[in-house]
């Protein structure tokens, strides 16, 4: 009997987001930034953490969207410091502003984010054929590149480690374990993955 991939077994809600999301590749720039801001709150961290307030943060800033939270000013830092439904962390606060400016940036200059960040995979998911969580890597070529890139660019909060757990969850790369019944369903969402530039 095949079993889902360990990590996720902590709570209904984790066994959920690994069921029905984690490593579904996505060309949808609303799900890109939501995940960016997500990702960015991680540091340091555990994902659960952050999943778990998923949806302060999604209250907190204006339903994930960039031209919105690109806005916001110094008071508005100030009233996101106070919400417990958020990372109080001020450094992580004004990151994530930063990087919806920065996001609004790229969308400019590649048509949108998403398809600047699918450019590093040639528009194909990799699929990986890991057995064991041991396998499966912290960063990789792409996250290096990538958040170099994007470091370069002014993003905060979005090193290597950072950006490939971003990769894993957007579905560039397959990294449910070959036993976990959704490597199979990604494999082959990948396979018929048609981002809509192309």
């Amino acid at each position: 009997m095949k079993e889902p991939c360990p990590w996720c077994n902590a709570t209904p809600d984790y066994i959920k987001y690994h069921n029905e999301e984690w490593g579904v590749p996505s060309d949808d720039d609303k799900i890109h930034f939501e995940f960016l801001v997500l990702e960015s709150a991680q540091a340091g961290l555990s994902w659960l953490t952050v999943l778990n307030k998923r949806e302060g943060y999604r209250k907190a800033f204006a339903n994930f969207n960039p031209k919105k939270v690109a806005k916001f000013d110094d008071a508005m830092v100030e009233t996101l410091k106070a919400n417990p439904g958020i990372v109080r962390n001020r450094l992580k606060i004004e990151s994530t502003i930063t990087n919806a400016r920065h996001f609004l940036t790229i969308q400019q200059e590649y048509g949108s984010f998403a398809q600047y960040m699918w450019s590093y995979f040639d528009n194909k998911p990799i699929q990986n054929k890991w057995k064991t969580m041991a396998d499966v890597p912290a960063t990789s070529k792409e996250s290096d590149q990538i958040s170099k890139d994007l470091k370069r660019r002014g993003f905060k909060f979005f090193g290597s480690t950072i950006c490939y757990a971003n990769l894993q969850a957007l579905g560039f790369v397959n990294d449910h374990l070959l036993s976990c019944p959704r490597h199979k369903v990604c494999a082959e969402l990948g396979k018929n993955f048609r981002p809509h530039w192309l």
